[in-house]
């Protein structure tokens, strides 16, 4: 009940409730894309490795991208670019959801390509407006608990609808749908006052040429971090995956994947009541090395399904509340004017460490077994926190102005 009452204190200011509902609805379909892409690439050319390579270059090119569209957003603001982006992206996608089969595999993997490249910035987005929403600046770290957490649902969503969709309909038509989902939330998303207001920090003498966020020794420190997380998160859903292969089915791995997010959620929730009390780097440490041993542990039970799931929730506990950290600390060190832009690099490393940890996953269950897949997992969250420990003393040190500057028009 006082979970429920601070959450609804935080979403009490003017419009909070529809930004954030929007900004849902929008990210939603960037929790399907990779596996419709890998779907319908599967279909249309018959060949796992084009299929393979398209989600893979629709991932690497929205990392690669983001930081630059963040950088503009830092300077101009959010509305032309999340609009131009969403509809660039979300025509690209239908234009290859729409393709027959046969199609040129060059074609098939141009297209993804090039619709992640397109794909506006939303987390990054989002994010920079928390602190413009939230009344005290105390209670924002509680307030990324509670983004994080409403995030999860679009993980668990996301992937069975893709799928549904693709069974009842077909998979190139569940990317068309996705790609419409992701025009239309983003539309509403970007018409909404605080994105349609916001305007980057005012920076006195501001160069032609402005510094990049990376110049922060914290926020290099976060990117370092949030990439080694995700190394771990891609290592681990490898390894379910192959788990259920090998004990039953593929399809076995999908309710012990949904515990996963289930447990991120409760770890949230959890977060939400105690947000403020660990923003700091001794309490980010202690939470990777819960994520570490907790995602290790699990290849101890690669001969049970029960039991992985119920280690699984366990470590998806350590989730939401350890990215929540992460991202009230990006909040708090990048350096006036480039907010949008830091977060967006912490979304690159997301995307691109889970992408490194499927792919050396991969390698190792295919050589040795998928236990390897979670000890390659055990082992990035040790050296994760080993790096959050070696820069626990920048991770500590706020920025020069806080990004709460960030004005309304």
């Amino acid at each position: 009940m006082n979970s429920h009452r601070r959450s609804s204190t935080l979403l009490a200011a003017p419009g909070a409730r529809s930004l954030l509902a929007s900004s849902l609805i929008a990210r939603l379909p960037l929790a399907m894309f990779s596996l419709a892409i890998l779907v319908h690439a599967r279909q249309l050319s018959g060949s796992f490795a084009v299929a393979g390579l398209a989600s893979s270059a629709y991932a690497v090119c929205g990392a690669i991208s983001a930081p630059s569209l963040g950088r503009v957003i830092d300077r101009t603001g959010q509305t032309r670019v999340l609009l131009m982006g969403s509809a660039a992206s979300a025509g690209i996608l239908i234009g290859l959801g729409i393709l027959g089969r046969g199609a040129s595999p060059v074609l098939i993997v141009g297209l993804a390509a090039a619709a992640g490249l397109t794909t506006p910035p939303l987390p990054a987005c989002v994010r920079t407006l928390l602190p413009a929403i939230v009344a005290d600046p105390s209670q924002l770290p509680r307030l990324f608990a509670v983004e994080s957490t409403a995030l999860e649902l679009t993980f668990v969503i996301g992937p069975p609808l893709v799928l549904s969709l693709g069974a009842i309909w077909s998979p190139g038509g569940a990317l068309v749908v996705s790609g419409l989902v992701l025009l239309a939330g983003t539309i509403a998303f970007a018409l909404q006052p605080p994105s349609r207001r916001w305007r980057p920090a005012h920076v006195p003498d501001r160069p032609r040429r402005q510094p990049s966020s990376l110049t922060s020794p914290a926020i290099r420190a976060l990117v370092v971090i949030s990439f080694g997380m995700d190394v771990v998160f891609g290592a681990t859903e490898v390894g379910v995956t192959a788990t259920a292969q090998h004990l039953a089915d593929a399809a076995a791995a999908a309710p012990v994947l949904a515990l996963w997010g289930l447990g991120s959620l409760i770890g949230g929730l959890v977060a939400t009541r105690l947000a403020g009390r660990g923003r700091s780097a001794r309490g980010l440490v202690v939470l990777l090395a819960g994520l570490a041993l907790t995602h290790g542990a699990l290849m101890l039970c690669t001969g049970s399904l029960m039991a992985a799931g119920a280690v699984i929730l366990l470590a998806g506990a350590t989730i939401a509340p350890t990215a929540a950290i992460v991202y009230a600390m990006v909040d708090a060190t990048a350096p006036p004017g480039t907010a949008t832009e830091a977060f967006s690099w912490v979304a690159a490393a997301d995307a691109t460490g889970a992408a490194i940890g499927a792919a050396m996953a991969g390698i190792l269950v295919q050589d040795i077994g998928p236990a390897a897949a979670f000890a390659l997992a055990g082992a990035a969250g040790a050296l994760t926190a080993i790096a959050a420990v070696l820069r626990a003393h920048t991770l500590s040190a706020p920025a020069a102005a806080p990004s709460l500057a960030a004005a309304h028009a």
